[in-house]
């Protein structure tokens, strides 16, 4: 019993500190520039972005026309029903704003946060390298760099996410996601501080077993 009580008492601990540290990331912002800049997806409906979606877009748009990063990176996967995957809903909304197609590039198999940064990374160093050409030992290139756009309280994940996957990530959050002016913030804070260790637990198990995450079916 005390054992348990102890360990209850460290695991407790642990969350809350966690906890403290999402609230802490959601008020950071960079002000630097990057490669690119990679959009979190969030949900759609039969190609018209929803209003957390939406508020993403814009936050990225503001950071392309201003020069911050030429390349924008659009993730998210279609869920069940839709017609088109958020991604590229996305690219749409985008585009009638006016920024080009050949500045966007899509990972549209991510249905989850951390299937959408490792697909996000492999076009990102696979584009590196490829403008790089075969001369260039690739171990040698420096990471790219991202400006990462969701709601604040994502950003902790996402940063730490990037970072296991090959990336410098710079924090870019939303200020004006309907999730950020209501009450529901508070619930996402809880959730991210479940999913946060879920998705590192799984990170080291993928390593450990010499697995690859399955963008279609990932949880988390």
């Amino acid at each position: 019993m005390r054992f348990a009580t102890r360990a209850l008492i460290v695991l407790g601990a642990g969350w809350f500190i966690v906890l403290l540290c999402i609230a802490g990331w959601s008020r950071r912002a960079s002000a630097g520039t990057a490669d690119a800049i990679v959009v979190l997806g969030a949900a759609q409906y039969g190609g018209r972005p929803s209003p957390v979606l939406k508020s993403r877009l814009d936050h990225a748009f503001g950071l392309y026309t201003t020069n911050r990063a030429p390349q924008v990176v659009l993730t998210g996967g279609r869920r069940p029903g839709d017609l088109i995957s958020e991604a590229a809903a996305g690219r749409r909304y985008l585009v009638r704003r006016g920024i080009p197609k050949d500045a966007m590039l899509l990972e549209s198999a991510g249905r989850t946060s951390l299937a959408s940064i490792q697909g996000a990374a492999q076009l990102l160093v696979h584009r590196r390298d490829s403008l790089a050409g075969p001369a260039v030992d690739a171990a040698q290139q420096a990471k790219p760099r991202v400006l990462l756009v969701s709601d604040p309280f994502h950003m902790l994940r996402l940063e730490i996410l990037a970072r296991l996957h090959g990336l410098t990530p710079l924090p870019s959050p939303t200020r004006t996601s309907p999730i950020s002016a209501n009450r529901a913030v508070l619930e996402y804070m809880l959730r991210e501080s479940v999913a946060l260790p879920t998705d590192l637990v799984l990170m080291l198990w993928l390593t450990l077993s010499g697995r690859t995450i399955d963008s279609a079916s990932a949880s988390g």
